[in-house]
């Protein structure tokens, strides 16, 4: 039987793309502030790279 804490597969690439919205987020604020890195271009990359395969692997559902 299934505890509250426990979220259901579907719940997993839902729960895996907001926190990776928020990270971009995140980091799109710093690269404001901080001006442009190389390093934080290529974080926010991977991100929205991530995103895009979430995406996929869920149907577009997110």
């Amino acid at each position: 039987m299934a505890t509250q804490n426990e979220s259901s597969p579907e719940q997993d690439p839902v729960q895996a793309a907001a926190h990776i919205a928020s990270a971009r987020q995140i980091l799109k604020a710093l690269q404001e502030k901080i001006g442009e890195h190389p390093e934080l271009g290529a974080a926010i990359t991977k991100l929205e790279m991530a995103l895009n395969v979430l995406a996929v692997k869920t149907g577009g559902l997110l």
